[in-house]
């Protein structure tokens, strides 16, 4: 018997190519003997035969959340479930495919090392953004990748402090800064020209983002490190805070934007042949001639 009784399944919306890959994942969840939870969008999909079930309600009844879609979905996904303590396996229907490592044409044979137990697990830990204006929170919120603070809609520097462990540490113009987890390290943070971060190491990159001096380098610290950005008084430029790149926040001069580390991390599941570094060579093309 799995240890995977009951499967929740969480689904990119409105993508043609799920519906094919989600027929088949739910017939052969089924054919196994495992309880079946859509969430909503899934729901779309499937039609009649299995109920929608909200969020919460997955995260307290699923052992297992099975994620169809790209990067984009896994990272929204891991959010809501990281609570849960869930595991999180997913199915790459996107492009990249960084965290999503299981393509659908190997479906059931990956499926069934996976639910047979034969599996490698990782935990990675998330970060919480935090805004205040006039010392008041404003808006709060979790990502698995980066929080990305920069200028909104101008060709035009901002100008920020810089704060880690309540310890200053300088005043930066350039278009903006990512504090990215390991996870995040290979998004933004690596076109922004940060480093490549192994995912079990605890540790938050800063990169600027087009810095006015040069010298201004990304910085890695201590996943248990509090970090703070105070946007300078003297700004004529609006700026804004994203969150995984899919929650926008306005930024006006003197906000402080106060990222830590999160309580809970995200279980990821992999199949037991899964290597990290190959994902890169394959994703970023190492080694290819030109």
């Amino acid at each position: 018997m799995s240890q995977f009784k009951t499967v929740g399944l969480i689904v990119k919306p409105d993508e043609a190519r799920v519906g094919p890959t989600l027929d088949h994942l739910v017939g052969f969840l089924q054919q196994r003997g495992h309880e079946v939870l859509l969430d909503q969008a899934a729901c779309r999909y499937i039609g009649e035969g299995l109920d929608e079930v909200s969020c919460e309600e997955l995260g307290h009844a699923a052992d297992l959340v099975i994620v169809v879609g790209g990067d984009g979905t896994l990272l929204n996904a891991a959010r809501r479930m990281a609570v849960f303590g869930i595991p999180i396996l997913g199915i790459n229907l996107g492009r990249l495919g960084f965290l999503v490592d299981i393509s659908p044409d190997e479906l059931e044979g990956r499926l069934d090392q996976i639910l047979g137990g034969d599996y490698i697990e990782e935990e990675r830990f998330l970060l919480r953004g935090t805004v205040f204006r006039d010392g008041e929170e404003i808006f709060s919120g979790s990502v698995f990748n980066d929080v990305v603070y920069h200028v909104r809609d101008v060709v035009r520097m901002i100008e920020f402090e810089t704060h880690i462990n309540d310890c200053y540490v300088h005043t930066q113009r350039s278009d903006g800064i990512v504090i990215a987890t390991p996870s995040g390290s290979t998004a933004y943070s690596m076109s922004a020209g940060g480093p490549i971060i192994e995912p079990s190491l605890k540790a938050i990159v800063l990169a600027p983002i087009c810095p006015h001096t040069l010298t201004n380098r990304p910085i890695v610290v201590g996943a248990d490190s509090r970090i703070d950005l105070i946007a300078s008084p003297k700004n004529q430029a609006s700026g804004q805070v994203s969150f995984d790149g899919q929650t926008n926040v306005d930024i006006l001069n003197g906000d402080r934007i106060h990222v830590e580390s999160e309580a809970n991390p995200v279980r990821l599941l992999h199949p037991p042949d899964h290597n990290y570094f190959h994902i890169l060579r394959a994703k970023l093309h190492w080694g290819e001639q030109p």
